[in-house]
């Protein structure tokens, strides 16, 4: 696969102009309320597939068939994220009119970080052809984890991150708006919200660690790995508030994402035993979270119509 300089160019600009419409569109504080937040995930997931559209008009089948999986993988990750960033915000009290704008510059740190993590990847695996045997074990080791700790919580007090942070970094009792920092008897200070986009960061470095892995599992094209974290990431802040308030229903959730690793692991270490199409790999990650997905929405129904109910009373 060959992908000209301008290719790299365009879609870095086409990303950067997005994020500068979004950004433009939340400059004033505001809570995101669930119909504004599925109007952009419908956006997101609109350029997402489109450019999947690019892909296979340009480059065939096969490779769109890889990057549609990678963006697959690091979507239904990402669900795992959302997790971890109420949780932060509970624990933070973070106004919900404030949240979208840590998210914002968390998402861009994230683009960041993922598109070092990338390019570093791309170096082993072109050094080191073994190295994919290394990921693939670390794959199906992180899914088994995964899956007999998914009912364990995270616990932001515990964090080294934030101990190191509050221990270095002066910080305020009380938000300031949407400022990070402020002036104070003379010096600049660290607002709650800066402690909580330093978490977030750290956090979704972390998530890196296992689905930079796994979208080199489908496709080891560093084209298509960095546009389909890129496209599936840059829907993140909205996923977040389309679906913060129904987390509790996603039960089985975190087994499907354990399985859907241990899959993609499996593929990496029978590569040369056996080179599973990517077709049948999308199939089968898809009809994970499927059934995980439907099977937790059964498992709480009764939760939800109860919901209902005390709403409507």
């Amino acid at each position: 696969m060959t992908v000209p300089l301008w290719a790299w160019a365009a879609v870095l600009g086409a990303i950067l102009i997005m994020l500068a419409i979004d950004l433009f569109a939340h400059r004033k504080a505001h809570v995101v309320g669930v119909r504004e937040a599925a109007a952009w995930s419908a956006v997101w997931v609109t350029l997402g597939v489109s450019f999947g559209g690019i892909v296979w008009w340009v480059w065939g089948t096969e490779f769109a068939a890889q990057y549609f999986a990678g963006y697959v993988i690091e979507k239904s990750l990402a669900v795992d994220n959302v997790f971890v960033f109420a949780i932060i915000f509970s624990y933070f009290a973070v106004p919900r009119e404030y949240q979208h704008r840590v998210l914002f510059y968390g998402v861009l740190g994230a683009l960041v970080f993922r598109a070092v993590f990338i390019a570093a990847g791309s170096v082993l695996i072109a050094s080191f052809a073994w190295i994919l045997y290394i990921f693939g074990a670390f794959l199906v080791a992180t899914g088994i984890r995964m899956a007999l700790h998914r009912n364990d919580t995270i616990d932001p007090e515990r964090s080294i991150v934030l101990r190191l942070f509050r221990r270095m970094i002066p910080v305020t009792d009380t938000y300031h708006g949407q400022k990070f920092l402020i002036r104070r008897a003379g010096r600049w200070v660290a607002t709650p919200l800066l402690a909580v986009l330093v978490l977030i960061e750290v956090t979704d470095i972390v998530f890196a660690v296992d689905s930079i892995p796994a979208i080199f599992a489908v496709t080891q094209q560093p084209f298509l790995v960095f546009t389909s974290n890129a496209f599936a990431i840059l829907g993140l802040r909205a996923m977040y508030f389309l679906l913060a308030d129904l987390m509790h229903r996603f039960v089985y959730l975190k087994l499907g994402l354990a399985l859907v690793l241990v899959w993609v692991g499996v593929k990496m270490l029978l590569l040369e035993v056996y080179k599973i199409p990517t077709g049948i790999s999308l199939a089968v990650v898809i009809a994970v979270l499927t059934v995980a997905v439907t099977a937790s929405w059964m498992r709480t129904r009764n939760e939800g119509s109860a919901a209902a109910q005390s709403v409507s009373e």
